[in-house]
C-alpha cells in the first residue's frame, strides 16, 4: 500500500482515483477545485480530501494530477498552495492531463530541483477506459521514476509503457490523437457515403469491421453514429483542445499535418453547430447538416 494523492477529479481523474483505492488498495487523499466532488468521491471510496494540492501532497509518495490543460498544471504544482512545495524528496509527481511536451519538460526541471520525480502520463481510453480500469498510459521521464510508479499506474490501466524522456509521453499522445482525427473522419466519410448510397449500414459495417478498415472507432462508434447519438465518449471542446496542441508542436519540428489541420476545422464546424460537448463521432453531424 503506496500513501497516494490525486489531484482533478473530472469524468477522467474521478474514476482513476477511486481504482487506485478500491483495486490498488492505496490510501488516497483527493483534491478537487469543487470541494462538493472531492466530498462525494471520499463518500463512495472512503480516503480523504484536503482543501489544496499542497495539502493532498504532503508526505505522500506518489502524487497524481489529471486537470485541464498547461495552465492548469501549473496552478496545482508550482503555483501558490501547488503539489510540489510540500511533496518529500524522492517522492514522485505523475501527471495524466494530456498537455504540451514543453509544460512537461519545464515541471521536470522543476521537480529535479525540489529532489523530487516528475513524469508525464497522459491516458488513452477516454471515460469508458477510465470507469472500467483499462487505460492505455503514455508515459516520459526516468526509467527509475518510471519503474516505482507501475505498479501504482496499473490499478487505473491496461497498459503502461515508457516512451522516453520528458516529454516523450505527451509527444505519444500527441500521435495517438493525430491518428484518430482522420480516422474517425474517415468513419464518418463512410457511414455518410452509405447512407447516401442506400446500404444498409448495420450490414456494411458488419462485413467491413473484419477486414482492413476495422478499428476500435468503428466497433465502438457506428451504431451510435447511424443513430444521430454523440454523447458516448470524448468530448469536441477536449479534442480540438487537444489538436491545437498537436498543430503548436508540428509547427515547432517541422512535421506537416495537412489532414490533422483540416479535420481541426470540421471540429471547429461542430462546436459553431452548437456540439460542444459532444462525442469526437459527431463529425458525421457536420456531413449531414
Amino acid at each position: 500500500m503506496a500513501r497516494v494523492a490525486f489531484i482533478g477529479l473530472g469524468v477522467m481523474g474521478y474514476p482513476m482515483a477511486g481504482h487506485l483505492k478500491s483495486r490498488g488498495g492505496h490510501e488516497v487523499t483527493v483534491f478537487n477545485r469543487s470541494s462538493e466532488k472531492a466530498k462525494k468521491w471520499t463518500e463512495q471510496f472512503g480516503g480523504s480530501d484536503a482543501a489544496t494540492p499542497q495539502e493532498a501532497a504532503r508526505d505522500k509518495d506518489f502524487v497524481f494530477s489529471c486537470v485541464g490543460n498547461d495552465d492548469d498544471l501549473r496552478a496545482v504544482t508550482i503555483g501558490e498552495n501547488g503539489a510540489f512545495h510540500a511533496m518529500k524528496k524522492g517522492a514522485i509527481f505523475i501527471d495524466n492531463t494530456t498537455a504540451s511536451a514543453a509544460v512537461a519538460r519545464e515541471l521536470d526541471a522543476e521537480a529535479h530541483k525540489r529532489g523530487i520525480h516528475f513524469l508525464d502520463a497522459p491516458v488513452s481510453g477516454g471515460q469508458a477506459g477510465a470507469e472500467n480500469g483499462a487505460l492505455t498510459v503514455m508515459v516520459g521521464g526516468s526509467e527509475e521514476a518510471f519503474e516505482k510508479a507501475k505498479p501504482i499506474i496499473d490499478s487505473f490501466a491496461k497498459m503502461v509503457g515508457l516512451m522516453g524522456p520528458s516529454g516523450a509521453g505527451q509527444l505519444t499522445k500527441m500521435v495517438n490523437q493525430i491518428c484518430i482525427a482522420g480516422l474517425v473522419q474517415g468513419l464518418a466519410e463512410g457511414i455518410h457515403f452509405g447512407k447516401k448510397a442506400g446500404l444498409d449500414i448495420e450490414k456494411v459495417i458488419e462485413v467491413i469491421s473484419k477486414g482492413a478498415a476495422g478499428s476500435w472507432q468503428m466497433e465502438n462508434r457506428h451504431k451510435t453514429m447511424n443513430a444521430g447519438k454523440y454523447d458516448f465518449g470524448f468530448a469536441v471542446d477536449w479534442m480540438r483542445k487537444d489538436l491545437g496542441i498537436c498543430l503548436a508542436e508540428a509547427d515547432r519540428n517541422s512535421a506537416r499535418l495537412p489532414v490533422t489541420a483540416l479535420v481541426d476545422q470540421f471540429y471547429k464546424d461542430v462546436q459553431v453547430m452548437g456540439g460542444k460537448r459532444w462525442d469526437t463521432s459527431s463529425l458525421l453531424a457536420r456531413l449531414e447538416r
